[in-house]
């Protein structure tokens, strides 16, 4: 280990190794030089580097933690070890990003993601430069840029949304803010630059509580669809004329069960996909969140679920767990009949082989029934199309409505910090103060 000696300075406290690095202690955090000798002109080549402890530590382990990065900055220094902005390119320091912080800390469908965005936008625009040429104003430059007419790779006229710039902001904020960790630049540039975000209430797409009402009605019952006439070919190659009609039909039960369980559970699509039987109480009536499905590389797969806090117990009304009752009955008795055509693993959503519902099927259910729900509705009663996750933005928004707090709410979707779910719903919590508000105000108005 460093060995160090203290000096008293003007500044704080400064202690110095003996042959090559110093630490000088400045409002709580601490600088280390490195001297790396002189240049051909004499000058002192030095190496900086800044380090704060974690808080709580007794000034014995503060002391040793300090030593220590100490200790490892110098030795990184003299092995040539040192990422130095001005010698790396983005596309070199992104390459190593990857493979030593991104595939060990970013979950396999995080990571195709940022993946996807650092070929199709980052690389192409800033891959070629060195780190410290990367300024606040590159940075707002190159935002400014996917605005413009014409920078779609699609061809589609107009520039991109404040979604996608906001999600290539995300992913290259991150990857910089590790180059910041690993002392190859000594701030981030994307801190200065700020990206104007959407609206949360046009981001988020749910129901209403009187649209989830006539939703979860509709898809209890038998439906109509309606059929215009239209040209058919028979076994032969013969075309022939169909006339318009009207055919009854009744969702499965299977997809019964999974809307009115995203619904009532809050769950993302991969935590749904993901359950299994052994994952429900049904004497309890709550449900397990242990995993998640993802696609990969173009594979379905079965991860860890997003953070920590993902890992939760969900309750669920008694009516949900007598949907998924008699689903689990439907689907024994099917499976009894197809016998070894069975490939599945317990799982509750299944495609016909008992393998895993596609990842897909979820969304694409969901569209055909919002499209057979709004078929000849006027346009103020059609329900929203919205995704499959907008079922989830549906449970929050109605447990705010119902006046849940902000913490519980958080909980049950699994969040890892109150604050998503405040950015997310704000719209809505405002909404729910302002009610209690109203609702104070008519309280006292009764008391006068």
């Amino acid at each position: 280990m460093c060995n160090i000696r203290i000096i008293a300075g003007l500044t704080g406290i400064v202690k110095r190794k003996e042959n090559m690095a110093s630490i000088k202690e400045r409002n709580g955090s601490y600088q280390i030089t490195v001297s790396m000798g002189r240049d051909v002109y004499g000058k002192q080549i030095l190496k900086y580097a800044s380090y704060t402890p974690e808080q709580g530590l007794t000034p014995k382990k503060r002391q040793k933690a300090v030593e220590a990065f100490a200790f490892d900055f110098e030795q990184r220094c003299l092995n040539g070890q040192l990422l130095e902005g001005e010698k790396i390119t983005l596309k070199d320091f992104i390459t190593r990003w990857a493979a030593e912080k991104a595939q060990q800390e970013l979950q396999p469908g995080t990571l195709e993601k940022y993946q996807a965005v650092i070929d199709s936008f980052i690389l192409p625009a800033l891959g070629h430069m060195k780190l410290s040429e990367i300024k606040p104003h590159t940075v707002n430059a190159f935002f400014v840029s996917l605005t413009k007419d014409g920078s779609r790779h699609d061809g589609k006229p107009g520039g991109y949304s404040k979604g996608t710039i906001n999600k290539v902001s995300n992913v290259l904020s991150s990857i910089l803010r590790t180059a910041v960790e690993w002392e190859a630049i000594e701030r981030n540039p994307c801190d200065a630059v700020r990206v104007k975000a959407e609206d949360s209430a046009e981001k988020v797409k749910f129901f209403t509580p009187q649209q989830a009402a006539a939703f979860l009605d509709y898809i209890s019952k038998p439906y109509t669809i309606h059929t215009k006439g239209h040209t058919r070919t028979d076994d032969t190659g013969k075309q022939y004329t169909v006339g318009d009609y009207t055919s009854t039909k009744e969702l499965p039960t299977q997809l019964k069960v999974l809307f009115s369980l995203a619904i009532y559970s809050g769950l993302r699509k991969g935590e749904i996909l993901a359950l299994t039987w052994d994952d429900v109480d049904f004497e309890n009536n709550t449900v397990a969140v242990t995993k998640a499905a993802a696609v990969v590389g173009g594979q379905q797969i079965v991860k860890v679920p997003k953070t920590r806090n993902s890992y939760r117990l969900i309750s669920i009304p008694r009516s949900i767990t007598q949907q998924l009752q008699q689903w689990k009955l439907e689907q024994t008795r099917y499976r009894l009949q197809v016998g070894a055509y069975w490939e599945g693993d317990n799982w509750i959503f299944t495609q016909d082989n008992g393998k895993m519902m596609s990842y897909y099927t979820p969304y694409s259910a969901l569209q055909d029934i919002l499209n057979h729900y709004n078929a000849g509705k006027n346009e103020t009663d059609k329900l929203p199309m919205i995704p499959f996750h907008g079922l989830r933005h549906t449970k929050a928004t109605l447990q705010i409505a119902a006046g849940t707090d902000v913490r519980t709410v958080s909980a049950i979707l699994g969040h890892r910090e109150t604050s998503t779910t405040m950015n997310i719903y704000s719209h809505s919590l405002q909404t729910a103060e302002q009610e209690a508000a109203a609702n104070m105000e008519r309280l006292l108005a009764k008391q006068a």
